[in-house]
């Protein structure tokens, strides 16, 4: 797992505004599957926006760390009731997403 600087979280806190949310975190909390897709989507994307639902009782920071740990991604930021994620493609070929280290 990568340490991220402040000025390549800037940079990506920048490209996240433009990212919609791709997942809905509700009452059902972390979940196995939910796990799983967000650890999909990160192989495809890098970078992705998760929305907490209103009804999710669990604190988002916290979640967010956890999601973090279980897919070997950082944790962006937590902004209102969205989380921001990121993680490189495995095949350098592939990423989408260069940052200054």
């Amino acid at each position: 797992m990568i340490n991220l600087s402040s000025k390549a979280r800037s940079a990506l806190k920048g490209l996240a505004m433009n990212v919609d949310p791709i997942f809905q975190l509700g009452k059902e909390s972390l979940t196995p599957e939910f796990t799983k897709a967000v650890d999909e989507a990160l192989e495809k994307r890098e970078l992705i926006k998760i929305t907490v639902l209103k009804n999710c009782d669990d604190d988002k920071n916290a979640l967010a760390q956890t999601l973090a740990e279980r897919t070997n991604s950082q944790v962006v930021q937590v902004i209102g009731r969205k989380i921001v994620l990121f993680r490189y493609q495995k095949d350098a070929k592939k990423r989408k997403i260069e940052l200054e280290h």
